[in-house]
């Protein structure tokens, strides 16, 4: 039951957000500069928030735009109704519906869904992960120099030593392909599917990776934060890797030279 619901939440957000999808719709702006939230971000969340207190009237949500709904209960339901927003207020199809179950504490499951490209991401702990139901898995690449990775900037302390712009620089100038898509749960989402061999950035929100980081584990992938303790979705850096590149990668995004 707790799969069904899951999967019904995603696909009844997915509807929402490919309907209103390169139409007029209001935007407007939180704290911060760019940081956009439009009414299809809220008619999103809605319809995930409506499917899950039908099912599971009890359980405690965390979403990205009303916040906690309190329960007590061990399941905790992680949601970001629209994961690239300033993409989708843009046009830009590179945005997905993310949602994450966590249980007493651990991520068991998660779904992501990109409708535009009808891309169906789903884990759970133990069960492996998948793409539109294939079985999907990390790359075997050892070496960062010869790695592919994604990327995202936060729109704060872009400047501090060793931040996201020094790190960026010191991947592009040894010709080391850094992606920026403005989606982390599909930069995720392509490393488990190994298309990127890694992905680092340094500041997040749970919303952002609770989906996405188990999709990574469950591809044969890791998944820490910027320091290589176990990555909690709570604290806002992670790297995310195939594993074999990942001692590297924290390396050198702590300062390390390539």
């Amino acid at each position: 039951m707790l799969k069904q619901t899951l999967l019904k939440a995603t696909e009844a957000a997915a509807v929402i957000i490919k309907e209103y999808f390169d139409k007029q719709f209001t935007i407007s702006n939180k704290e911060g500069i760019n940081n956009l939230v439009t009414e299809v971000d809220h008619k999103s969340e809605d319809a995930i928030i409506e499917v899950i207190k039908e099912n599971f009237p009890g359980h405690y949500i965390l979403s990205e735009e009303v916040g906690e709904i309190i329960q007590d209960s061990e399941y905790k339901w992680i949601i970001d109704p629209i994961d690239g927003t300033v993409n989708y207020a843009n046009g830009i199809p590179i945005c997905c519906v993310s949602i994450g179950l966590e249980v007493s504490g651990k991520m068991e499951m998660g779904a992501v869904y990109n409708p535009f490209i009808n891309e169906f991401f789903f884990a759970e702990r133990g069960c492996g992960a998948t793409m539109n139901n294939k079985k999907i898995s990390v790359t075997d690449r050892t070496e960062v120099i010869k790695s592919c990775l994604v990327t995202g900037f936060p729109y704060t302390y872009l400047d501090l030593p060793n931040g996201p712009l020094q790190v960026f620089e010191k991947f592009i100038r040894k010709g080391v392909p850094v992606r920026r898509l403005g989606s982390a749960a599909i930069d995720l989402c392509w490393v488990a599917a190994g298309r990127f061999d890694g992905f680092y950035e340094h500041k997040l929100s749970a919303w952002d990776s609770a989906a996405g980081f188990i999709i990574v584990e469950e591809a044969g992938g890791k998944v820490t934060d910027l320091s290589g303790a176990y990555y909690n979705p709570y604290q806002p850096g992670i790297i995310a890797s195939n594993g074999k590149i990942h001692d590297e990668l924290i390396r050198i995004v702590n300062g390390g030279e390539i």
